[in-house]
C-alpha cells in the first residue's frame, strides 16, 4: 500500500495550529495585563538585582586595581615602624624624631639584594608654589633618580634629577600637569623659576601625566624635587637628619617579588640590629598580594550579593507558579472545549509552557534594562568605573526562559491532564 504524499491543506493546517498556540498564548497574557505584570515583576527585581550587583562589584574591583596599579608595577613600599631603644623596647618619639629608614638602607637594599632594579628613598610634605602669575598649593616628594623607575613615572617635558642633584639638595624641581595648567597656562616651563614657599627653584622637567586614581584623586598635582632639598627647605623639622618616610622598591618581575620581600626583610632587621623574636621597626606593603587579596574580596562581596539577589529569582520563579496553577483553575472550561475541539494534551501543555517562559521573558528583559541603568547611574553617583559585565544579557535572557520553564512545568502538566468531559463540566 503507498501512502499518499499530505496535501498543501494538512501543511498549512499544521503550520496554523503553531501561530495558533502562540496566539492563544499571548491573547491569554495581554487579556489581563496587571496580573501579567505581577506575575513578571519578581523577575524582574531579581534579574535587575543580579546586574546591579555584579556590575557595582566589578566596578569596586576595577577601582582598586586602577589605584594600586597606578603605584606601580612589581613594587614594594618599605615605610618605618616604631624605633627601639638600646634594649630592643619600642620608643616613643615626638613627629619626626622617630623615622626608622633613611637613605643608607635604600641604598643597601638596591646593592644587596637580588631582582630589585630600583630603590627610591622618599620624603614628602605639602608646599605652596608660586610663579610670577599664579600660585598653587601641591604635594611635594624629595627623590632621587631611581624614583621614575620604581613608580613607572616618565616625563613629557624636560629631564630628569641627577644623581648629584639629589645628593646636594639643588634647587631644581619636575612639575605635574596639574601643577603646570595653574603655574604656567599656555606657556613652556621648562626653564622658569617657580618659589616652593619662599625658595626659588628651576623647573627642569614635566611628568607625564597619569589622571585620577580610582579614589578620584587627581595624580597630576604633584612636585617631585632633590631629596636633600626638599628635606632641608620643606620637611626638615619632620624629617631629620638622612631619614626617609618610604622607599620604593621595584622588583625585575612579578615572580620575583616575595623572594625580593623576604630578602629586603632580612636585611633591614640585620641592619637594624633587629633579634629574633623582636618586630620590626619597619613595615613591609607588598601590592601584588594587597591587589590580589582585594581582589579575592571583592569577588566574593560580588558573589555574595548577586546569591542574595538571586533569590528574587527563585521567589519570582514561585509567583508564576502560582498564578498559572490559578490561571490553569480558572480557564477549566476553555481548556475542555479546546480539547472537544480537537487539541491534543500536548497543545494545551505548549500553550502554558509557552505563557509562562513568556511572562518571565518579559520580565528577565524588563529587569536587564533597569539593571544597566541602575549600573550606569551608580557608578556615575559613586564616581567609579561602569563594569557592566558582558555575560549579563545573555545570562539573563537564558535565566529568564529557565525560570519559566521550571516554574511553569507543572502548571502546564496539570492543564494537559485534565479531562475534557469533566472540565466541561465545570462553573
Amino acid at each position: 500500500m503507498t501512502l499518499a504524499a499530505p496535501t498543501r491543506l494538512e501543511i498549512t493546517a499544521s503550520t496554523l495550529s503553531v501561530k495558533d498556540l502562540v496566539g492563544f498564548a499571548s491573547g491569554a497574557i495581554i487579556a489581563h495585563p496587571m496580573r501579567s505584570v505581577l506575575t513578571s515583576l519578581g523577575v524582574v527585581i531579581g534579574v535587575a538585582a543580579v546586574v546591579m550587583m555584579t556590575s557595582i562589584g566589578l566596578g569596586a574591583q576595577k577601582q582598586v586595581t586602577s589605584t594600586i596599579g597606578a603605584l606601580g608595577s612589581n613594587l614594594i613600599i618599605v615605610r618605618p615602624g616604631l624605633p627601639r631603644g638600646a634594649g630592643g623596647q619600642v620608643v616613643r618619639q615626638a613627629a619626626g624624631g622617630g623615622i626608622t629608614l633613611t637613605e643608607a638602607d635604600a641604598t643597601a637594599i638596591k646593592m644587596g639584594v637580588d631582582n630589585v632594579t630600583a630603590a627610591a628613598p622618599v620624603v614628602n610634605g605639602q608646599a605652596q608654589l608660586s610663579s610670577d602669575n599664579a600660585n598653587w598649593s601641591t604635594r611635594i616628594e624629595g627623590v632621587t633618580p631611581d624614583y621614575l623607575t620604581a613608580r613607572d613615572d616618565s616625563l613629557t617635558q624636560g629631564r630628569m634629577i641627577e644623581d648629584r642633584e639629589a645628593r646636594t639638595g639643588d634647587k631644581k624641581i619636575i612639575l605635574g600637569k596639574t601643577v603646570v595648567d595653574n603655574l604656567f597656562p599656555n606657556e613652556d616651563p621648562i626653564g622658569k623659576r617657580v618659589r616652593v614657599d619662599a625658595t626659588p627653584f628651576e623647573v627642569i622637567g614635566v611628568l607625564a601625566s597619569k589622571g585620577q586614581s580610582g579614589l578620584g584623586q587627581d595624580q597630576d598635582d604633584r612636585a617631585i624635587a632633590p631629596i636633600a632639598a626638599v628635606r632641608s627647605r620643606i620637611v626638615g623639622r619632620f624629617v631629620k637628619g638622612n631619614s626617609v618616610q618610604t622607599v620604593y622598591v621595584k622588583a625585575a618581575s612579578a615572580e620575583d617579588m616575595t623572594t625580593v620581600q623576604e630578602d629586603l626583610t632580612n636585611m633591614l632587621r640585620d641592619r637594624h640590629r633587629i633579634r629574633d623574636g623582636q618586630d620590626d621597626d619597619f613595615n613591609v606593603q607588598n601590592m601584588a598580594s594587597i591587589l590580589e587579596a582585594t581582589k579575592a574580596t571583592t569577588q566574593t562581596f560580588t558573589i555574595l550579593l548577586a546569591a542574595v539577589a538571586g533569590v528574587s529569582l527563585v521567589v519570582g520563579g514561585v509567583g508564576i507558579m502560582n498564578i498559572m496553577l490559578v490561571a490553569v483553575t480558572e480557564r477549566t472550561r476553555e481548556i475542555g472545549l479546546r480539547m472537544a475541539l480537537g487539541a491534543r494534551r500536548s497543545d494545551v501543555l505548549y500553550q502554558f509552557a509557552l505563557e509562562a517562559v513568556s511572562l518571565s521573558l518579559f520580565g528577565g528583559l524588563i529587569g536587564l534594562a533597569i539593571g544597566v541603568l541602575g549600573a550606569l547611574a551608580a557608578a556615575q553617583l559613586g564616581n567609579w568605573p561602569t563594569a557592566i559585565p558582558s555575560w549579563a544579557a545573555p545570562l539573563s535572557v537564558g535565566f529568564s526562559v529557565l525560570v519559566g520553564l521550571v516554574f511553569g512545568a507543572y502548571p502546564s502538566w496539570r492543564a494537559a491532564q485534565l479531562d475534557p468531559i469533566e472540565a466541561l463540566r465545570r462553573e
